[in-house]
């Protein structure tokens, strides 16, 4: 591995922070690296969390501030003052910035569905309204915002369309409109359909029939966003070959769009954010600290995951982990509430871990 050199930044509170090796730099001949980031990110409240993005990161998603539910609240207004910091940031520091998202099932205010006297939307309507959504919010960052989520999770587990209000209302053909609107308000942009679970076959196959549904309607999909909410055992490296491979044959790129690595007990793979399980003592187990086979665990969990990410760069164009620190992920909130988990690089001192020092090793081709 070539040397990476050594480096300081200065965070807002004016610390010294020395650099280690950088992510960005490691995989600079592979794909981009990226994190999601929260308003102390790019307002840089979060000092350490800021100075970290700084350092190891070309690419950036906001995790809630171009949702739906946040930039467009209300019919006839729009907040878009934290999503403005948010491209600032990404700007000021050369990074490739992503929209996440603009058409979802979740997230999503119940106004949008429903008409002036709060009845069910007709098909007219709620296309109108998507439109209009989509040219203000990509038109306002046409140029700025470089790729967006356009259509998010709108598959269920066994390949087939969510019956989502989007499609009760609309119809099989919502995905594709918002696509074509998408395109319309930013013909430059980057577009990508974002999913979990598509490592399962089932979900998989669907993803790719879709895929080549929106294609053959001459419509630009320019990769496909596999999130990687990963566990410990789940998806195995044979599955993440398989679909890495399935979606490099449709002609699309590869975005790993959320990456974490969840190491605490849990019911199933969903990543579904409306799945909540109950609290119990054996389903938060490290609330002193991660024990070192485990820390050692995810290390190796990391650097088999990059391993295959590896062999498969000359699809993947970005890799973006879901988080900064795990202080911030939203895993300590999910499936239960208010554990301790340690699914990212960084700890909640801003500090790497051996996971870490894992994924830079794993940039050796």
């Amino acid at each position: 591995m070539k040397h990476l050199g050594l480096a300081c930044l200065l965070t807002a509170g004016a610390l010294s922070v020395c650099a280690q090796p950088s992510l960005k730099e490691a995989y600079k001949g592979s794909f981009k690296i990226g994190a999601a980031l929260n308003q102390g990110h790019y307002r840089e409240t979060d000092a350490a969390g800021a100075a970290l993005v700084k350092q190891q990161f070309n690419s950036i998603t906001p995790e809630n501030d171009l949702k739906w539910e946040r930039v467009h609240p209300k019919p006839d207004t729009y907040n878009f003052e934290p999503a403005d910091k948010y491209v600032e940031f990404g700007e000021k520091n050369g990074m490739f910035i992503v929209g996440h998202c603009l058409v979802w099932h979740s997230q999503t205010p119940q106004w949008v569905f429903q008409d002036e006297q709060g009845n069910p939307q007709t098909r007219d309507g709620l296309l109108k309204r998507m439109r209009d959504h989509i040219n203000t919010v990509v038109g306002r960052y046409k140029g700025r915002v470089h790729g967006w989520d356009v259509v998010n999770e709108a598959l269920n587990e066994d390949g087939t369309l969510r019956q989502s209000q989007w499609m009760k209302i609309i119809g099989d053909d919502y995905v594709a409109r918002a696509f074509e609107y998408a395109h319309e308000a930013d013909p430059k942009a980057e577009l990508y359909y974002n999913d979990y679970s598509l490592e399962n076959e089932p979900k998989r196959k669907g993803a790719v029939e879709l895929i080549k549904r929106l294609k053959a309607q001459g419509l630009t999909v320019t990769a496909i966003g596999t999130q990687h909410h990963d566990q410990m055992s789940w998806p195995s490296v044979e599955q993440i070959d398989a679909t890495l491979a399935a979606f490099k044959s449709l002609g699309v790129k590869v975005c790993v769009t959320e990456l974490d690595v969840d190491v605490l007990p849990r019911r199933g793979q969903s990543a579904d954010v409306s799945s909540t399980q109950q609290s119990a003592a054996n389903m938060n187990p490290y609330t002193e600290g991660l024990p070192d086979t485990v820390q050692q665990a995810l290390a190796k969990r990391y650097a088999d995951i990059f391993g295959v990410f590896m062999k498969h760069r000359d699809a993947i164009t970005r890799v973006t982990f879901w988080g900064v620190t795990d202080r911030v992920s939203w895993l300590n909130n999910f499936p239960v509430r208010g554990r301790t988990n340690y699914p990212l690089l960084f700890d909640r001192d801003a500090k790497s871990k051996p996971a870490f020092e894992a994924v830079i090793k794993a940039a050796q081709p």
